[in-house]
């Protein structure tokens, strides 16, 4: 095959048409942190890896390059190729990366060139790639105009973000609702890994519309993950809209999210104990907000928790988990909201419920709300 593509230092277009990457580094590099289109299918594993990084130490890059070829050749070569040229074949439009962009990537490169394949590589790797995509998260942060999506819990802030074409929900892109209760069936992304998907989604925002960008209100933490600090620095000084919802809605949303919905989620991922799993979480998410309710209050909403549980299991009822879902809300997080919006001092644009505050911004369409 003739060679149609250059290898690439134009990272900007490879994130914002979302090209396919194939990813040669060692799975121990990937599960650290990589990129949203790229596939792991690793030149050396992780034990290899290793082993040429002694022999380069302490021999120099000839004898390390030698112990490569020596610990992959034969069949073992002959996968790792075939396993290339099918990514190849699937995504033509694809490069390949190693961690600088140098010898692996370049010998994964000759290696598909020997089996009739031209592939473009990533000049400058992963490395240069995550330094651009930190750079770019700086840049952008600090030169759009962001609208905060604020209000109590139960509100639905997210399912608004979800209708606005020109958001970042950084509750789906690190896979947790935010909150005590947030944690979801599955991992977390690495820290490194949310932090490249929200600078995707960034690039791809930004290259679509000048309008503003809405964002949820978020402390510096969503679970595990840390807020990069230029958002968390900027967050203060952007403008809001406020989501105003009845109690009873707002108990509606939390009884679809945390119950019906999150059962469905510990189900689909553990089809025999999934009701097990999801009162234990339930049970400990409200074990952890002890302290701060207070001795008595827990035990009121546990007791009424462990009944809502029980008569779930027994008879399929769920009508009762809106008691401790009341409780919760009025005894612990509208309190707790209500202080930490006082502390803020930026000015609210609109306010209303979510279909009203959603009407408010379609109104200005690719213009977006003034700041």
């Amino acid at each position: 095959m003739a060679i149609t593509r250059d290898d690439t230092t134009n990272y900007r277009q490879l994130f914002s048409e979302s090209a396919p990457l194939l990813d040669v580094r060692a799975p121990v590099e990937f599960a650290g942190g990589s990129f949203p289109c790229a596939v792991n299918l690793p030149l050396m594993t992780n034990s290899e890896r290793e082993q040429v990084g002694i022999t380069y130490k302490n021999d120099g890059q000839d004898a390390a390059i030698a112990m490569g070829h020596t610990l992959v050749h034969g069949a073992m070569k002959a996968r790792r190729v075939d396993a290339w040229r099918a990514f190849a074949k699937a995504n033509p439009k694809g490069y390949l990366f190693c961690f600088r962009g140098g010898l692996r990537s370049q010998i994964a490169q000759s290696w598909l060139r020997e089996a009739g394949i031209e592939y473009p590589r990533v000049t400058g790797g992963y490395k240069a790639m995550r330094r651009f995509l930190i750079d770019e998260t700086e840049r952008l942060v600090s030169k759009r105009k962001f609208v905060i999506v604020a209000g109590r819990t139960g509100t639905g802030k997210t399912l608004l973000l979800n209708k606005i074409p020109q958001s970042l929900d950084l509750e789906g892109l690190a896979n947790h609702r935010g909150s005590s209760f947030g944690r979801r069936p599955g991992d977390q992304p690495s820290q490194i890994d949310f932090e490249n998907r929200l600078a995707v989604r960034l690039i791809h925002l930004c290259g679509r519309s000048e309008s503003s960008i809405f964002i949820e209100d978020e402390s510096n933490r969503i679970g595990q993950l840390s807020l990069p600090p230029v958002l968390v620095s900027h967050m203060p000084d952007w403008p809001m809209v406020m989501v105003d919802e009845p109690l009873e809605a707002r108990i509606d949303v939390i009884h679809r999210d945390y119950v019906t919905g999150l059962l469905a989620e510990y189900s689909q991922a553990d089809s025999e104990d999934g009701f097990a799993r999801f009162a234990e979480f339930l049970t400990d998410a409200l074990y952890r907000v002890c302290k701060r309710l207070g001795g008595v209050k827990f035990a009121e909403i546990n007791r009424l928790l462990q009944a809502a549980l029980l008569a779930h299991a027994d008879s399929g009822n769920v009508g009762l988990h809106r008691a401790w879902i009341k409780a919760l809300l009025t005894d612990y997080y509208d309190p707790m909201y209500d202080y930490q919006l006082a502390q803020k001092s930026q000015p609210i644009l609109f306010r209303g419920t979510r279909s009203e505050v959603l009407a408010w911004q379609q109104e200005y369409g690719p213009a977006g709300p003034s700041a």
